[in-house]
């Protein structure tokens, strides 16, 4: 990776660098799942590739990550206080020490065919726990589309404009003591009924030991036993956090609404419950995530049956 890091970065010159993946780079889908929704405001994907907001440990951060020029680099360029912080994570973003070759899905047509379209996809690392864990509370036994509006404006409301030359009306997430500042009501209003608004809660009185605790954690399973102390963050919070702030290769969202059918019907051709769902994954303990990751990247879709879930609106009115 080679940069350029002009000293008056947090004034607004860019700070840019040049990034050369080892192999192929799926530019969509290693950073896709880091938006949450359409409606995010830190998130925003056009032709040339993706703008994304950070609270870096630096301070609020812009990151521009173009498509892979036709020799495969990357270009990237950021702005505001955290531009160099998030600069020189670009790499692990975009999957540097994210390895597959040990995952062998030969014996499965559906999985190889996927890997065999896919050989640019990789788990990201973002190294921010919170950023990943709060929204994946706000997440909790709701629909996606309740919880992408709730994100969405609690940002719109309480996030800071996105430095630099960002489109117009992205923010970047609030700060630990604006995030303890929501009022009660406001969580209403967004549509965050009391038992999410109590978990994110728990969540911000630890914040800071808990990202020591992470950060020291001797392993990805201590990681997930220090979230998993918390009130509120369960197996799939953990699961849905770690996969995007340490680039989880096993963890699988155990209690997803969808997950388990898709995972039952793409492997199998049959229906199956979380339970089936770990069973089915058990050959590739060890890179599940992954084995997850090709699945909704092969363009299978399950039958979906029954009645559709009802939008619950948990704002006062």
């Amino acid at each position: 990776m080679t940069a350029v890091l002009p000293a008056d970065a947090p004034s607004g010159r860019a700070v840019e660098t040049v990034y050369r993946p080892a192999g192929a780079l799926d530019l969509s889908g290693t950073l896709g799942q880091l938006g949450r929704g359409p409606y995010d405001p830190t998130t925003t994907w056009d032709l040339g590739g993706m703008w994304r907001t950070w609270r870096t440990p630096e301070g609020p951060a812009t990151l521009r990550v173009l498509r892979p020029a036709a020799d495969g680099s990357v270009s990237a360029a950021a702005w505001g206080p955290g531009a160099h912080w998030v600069i020189s994570a670009v790499p692990e973003l975009l999957g540097r020490g994210d390895d597959w070759s040990r995952l062998d899905v030969r014996s499965h047509p559906l999985l190889r065919d996927s890997l065999h379209r896919n050989p640019g996809l990789r788990l990201t690392r973002t190294g921010l726990v919170l950023e990943a864990l709060l929204p994946a509370i706000i997440e909790q036994r709701v629909t996606s589309l309740e919880a992408y509006r709730s994100w969405a404006r609690l940002l719109r409301w309480y996030g800071e404009p996105a430095p630099g030359p960002a489109p117009e009306g992205m923010r970047v997430v609030p700060t630990l003591q604006q995030w303890r500042g929501i009022p009660s009501w406001d969580w209403h209003r967004a549509g965050v009924d009391p038992r999410r608004a109590r978990a994110v809660q728990a969540v911000l009185v630890v914040a800071s030991s808990l990202e020591r605790a992470i950060a020291a954690a001797a392993s990805l399973d201590a990681a997930e036993a220090a979230l998993r102390t918390i009130s509120g963050v369960g197996q799939w919070t953990a699961a849905e956090t770690l996969q995007r702030s340490h680039a989880h290769p096993d963890l699988v969202s155990v209690g997803d609404y969808h997950l388990a059918h898709q995972v039952g019907e793409a492997l199998t051709g049959s229906r199956v419950d979380d339970d089936g769902m770990l069973e089915l994954l058990e050959p590739w303990r060890g890179q599940r995530q992954r084995v997850v990751r090709l699945i909704l990247a092969s363009g299978f879709r399950f039958q979906r049956r029954g009645p559709r879930v009802a939008l619950q609106d948990h704002r006062w009115h």
